[in-house]
Formats: C-alpha cells, sequence, structure tokens
C-alpha cells in the first residue's frame, strides 16, 4: 500500500493506491464536521463588538485617548511607581510573565490577565468578580497591593492634570475644596475614617469621577484587539481549497494536534468561539499555589462580589439600564459547580504566556496538557476532568498546535509617547 498527499484542483487530498486492488481510493483531509468546527474557533467569525451599554464613552475616541492616558499614568498610585502596564506589559500580551502579579505595591494572590478581546467577555478577573472592564480597571486601582491608592487622590490628580479632557468627556469636576488628601473606602484606617467623616453627596461626587476614570480606562481597552494567526490563515485557506503558502501552512505535527484539539483532547469543549474561550467558570483540579495561603475559592466568592458590586451593570454609577443588565440578573450564584471554578481563558497568544492557570501554578505548556491528560482530583471542591490517556506524542503535537495561536494584540496608537 503506497501513501501520498497531492494537490488536485484545489483541494488538498489523501490519495491511498493498491496495486492488488486496481482501486484508487481519494478522501478529504478533513471531514464535513472537522471543518465546521475548524471554521468556528477562527478569529473572522468573532461577532462585531457590541457596545457596552453601561459605559457610555466605551467607544469615543476621546475617552480612549484620556484612557491610554491614565492606564501609563504612574503617578496613580500610592508610591508614584505602579501604572496599569507595569503588570500589563504592552510587548508581553498585557500580562507579565509571573506566577502571581508582583509589579505593584505588593505582590497579588493571582496571575494577570491578559486584555486582548476582554470587551466580548462578560465577566472579568479570574473569579469573574465585575461585569465590565471599566469596573475591572478600579479594582486594582484602590488595591493595597496594586496601585494601592484612593479616591480623593485620583479626583483631585485628574483635577490637576486631566481636567481639561475629563470635563469634556463628563462635564464639569465637583468642588473638591477642602477634601482630605487622602480618604477612600478601600484605604487604609486613616483613609476609610476621613472617607467615613465626608457627606454622603461628596462621597457620591468623587466616587462618579473615579467610576469615569475607569469608564476613560475601558474605552482605551475595548481598542486593544485579538490579530489573525497561522492558524486562521491555515483555515481560511484549507477551507477555500487553495494551495499553502509558508506563511499559512501548518506541519504535520500541528495538523496532527489541531485535529486532537478539535476531537480526542475534547479541548473545544470549553476552548471554543473565536477567542477559544467559552467565558464560563471550571473547576479543572488545579493544583493549589504554593505561593498563596489557603484555598482560593474562585467563582463561589467572585459571583457574590459581583452581585453585590458597587460598580456592576445595575449600580448607579452604571449608565445602563435594568433590562441591559441579564448576566447579572441571571448569573447562577449557588452550586457546587462554582466552588474552586475559574474562567477559561483564551488560547489565543496561549504560548507566549507562561506560566499558566489562575496563580501560575504550571510552568510550561507541556505541563498544562500533561495535567488536562492526568485529570488528577481537584484538592477542593470537585474537578470536571476526565482522564484522556494520550500518548507522548499526542501530547507534543497539541503543545505544536497551540504554539500557530500566536499573533501580537493590535492597540492602536500605543507607542512610547503615550506615556507621560
Amino acid at each position: 500500500m503506497l501513501r501520498f498527499t497531492a494537490v488536485i484542483g484545489s483541494a488538498a487530498l489523501v490519495v491511498a493506491t493498491s496495486s492488488m486492488a486496481g482501486r484508487v481510493i481519494v478522501r478529504d483531509k478533513w471531514s464535513a464536521d472537522e471543518r465546521t468546527m475548524m471554521a468556528s474557533l477562527t478569529l473572522d467569525k468573532l461577532e462585531p463588538l457590541a457596545p457596552d451599554p453601561s459605559n457610555r464613552v466605551g467607544d469615543d475616541t476621546a475617552a480612549a485617548r484620556l484612557g491610554r492616558q491614565l492606564f501609563f499614568d504612574a503617578r496613580l498610585s500610592s508610591n508614584g511607581k505602579v501604572s496599569c502596564a507595569k503588570c500589563h506589559l504592552p510587548n508581553r500580551d498585557f500580562q507579565d510573565d509571573t506566577p502571581l502579579a508582583h509589579n505593584g505595591v505588593g505582590v497579588t494572590a493571582r496571575r494577570t490577565m491578559p486584555i486582548a478581546g476582554t470587551a466580548h467577555s462578560p465577566w472579568l478577573f479570574w473569579d469573574g468578580r465585575t461585569d465590565s472592564q471599566w469596573a475591572q480597571a478600579l479594582g486594582p486601582l484602590e488595591s493595597a497591593v496594586e496601585h494601592g491608592g484612593d479616591r480623593t487622590q485620583y479626583a483631585q490628580y485628574v483635577a490637576s492634570y486631566y481636567r481639561r479632557d475629563y470635563e469634556r468627556l463628563f462635564g464639569r469636576l465637583p468642588d473638591l475644596s477642602g477634601l482630605p488628601a487622602h480618604a477612600g473606602p478601600n484605604g487604609d484606617s486613616t483613609a476609610r475614617a476621613a472617607w467615613d467623616a465626608l457627606p454622603a453627596t461628596r462621597r457620591d461626587e468623587i466616587t462618579r469621577v473615579y467610576a469615569n476614570m475607569g469608564k476613560a480606562i475601558a474605552a482605551f481597552e475595548r481598542k486593544v484587539t485579538l490579530s489573525t494567526t497561522r492558524f486562521d490563515g491555515y483555515v481560511a485557506i484549507e477551507l477555500a481549497g487553495a494551495p499553502h503558502s509558508s506563511a499559512d501552512s501548518l506541519s504535520s505535527d500541528e495538523e496532527a494536534g489541531l485535529r486532537l484539539f478539535i476531537g480526542k483532547a475534547n479541548c473545544t469543549t470549553c476552548h471554543n468561539g473565536a477567542r477559544l474561550t467559552d467565558d464560563h467558570f471550571h473547576n479543572t483540579g488545579v493544583p493549589t499555589s504554593t505561593e498563596v495561603a489557603g484555598i482560593d475559592s474562585g467563582r463561589t466568592m467572585g459571583v457574590r462580589q459581583v452581585v453585590a458590586g458597587e460598580f456592576n451593570c445595575l449600580s448607579p454609577y452604571s449608565d445602563a439600564k435594568a433590562e441591559d443588565c441579564s448576566e447579572l440578573r441571571f448569573a447562577v450564584t449557588e452550586g457546587a459547580e462554582l466552588v474552586r471554578a475559574f474562567k477559561t481563558p483564551s488560547l489565543r497568544n496561549v504560548a507566549e504566556r507562561a506560566p499558566y492557570m489562575h496563580a501560575g501554578q504550571l510552568g510550561s505548556l507541556a505541563d498544562v496538557i500533561a495535567h488536562y491528560d492526568r485529570a488528577p482530583r481537584a484538592p477542593f471542591g470537585k474537578s470536571e476532568l476526565k482522564r484522556l490517556k494520550l500518548s507522548a506524542t499526542e501530547r507534543r503535537q497539541i503543545e505544536a498546535f497551540l504554539r500557530t495561536l500566536s499573533s501580537p494584540p493590535n492597540a492602536p496608537g500605543l507607542s512610547q509617547e503615550t506615556r507621560p
């Protein structure tokens, strides 16, 4: 029996011949179901980005310009050294290559997540504790281990350095005279006491400025988008039945890895759609981090935080109507499936951002694939994984495919000159 691959007309075919049988059997490389699945994973299937009803300036170019400045401004921190870009490095897929984010005032308990494409997601953070990019942006600004600042500090800073741009977007700033230099609900005891001493109307005015800062940052982040990869080019050519070029071809190992990804390895159960994520939360039996004390409960706590969140879609600081907030209104808040469940990350650019999992517990792609193959018991809650029984060759082929998903994200207007 002889086998060879040929291009006949415009379609790549596998041809098997048998001199004994005197027959020629011609088969397509990919089945109809495989072709349908591959097509569903390509970036050209990504739905156009819908407006964020909770952020009326989300698609305003002036807001994006202000947001870009705020994103790179290290003076928006307690020590004048921490910007959003300290952990979300633009040249590293907007993450920082460390198990736990440590470029802020202190060290966090989780891995920095990338930004590209997250505007399409209904939930942010590993546990989904916010339901918009602007709400997500606000958390680190007040976190004691990230930016470490507070609300009166930020409002006064905006008034001093960004007043004109802010007021063009959001209207006149409130009267900030007589405010303490540092006051906020999430600061140290002194800052909290100073915040509690302010009249409720003043607290609301300052909080609105703070929320608007997040909305401007989100307007910038909405422009950080995913870009096409070798995988996308390969599928486009394959489905068109055209010959591949060196730029969009896959090696035999990469093709085999793709076949496993959409087949035997069941990767598309969670990593589906154009961003290769289902945007849901799963317990996959990831080991605990040796660098973090206690058990991270994941979505169990995250969903409670977003429902009660000060800046969620239904909050007074949101621009949305109640009917715009169906994700939040119908969020599942109870159940064993939430225990230690974490958000499915996009696999686009996955090879560029080791280590992996919510606290960087697994150091390499090979480690991640081996974990999913073994399907160990979860240290807390119940893992959803089932053993895959992959061979060493199959694990290597899946890794080879995952490396075809790399391409730097698009961030229009991003340059060193944008930094204050």
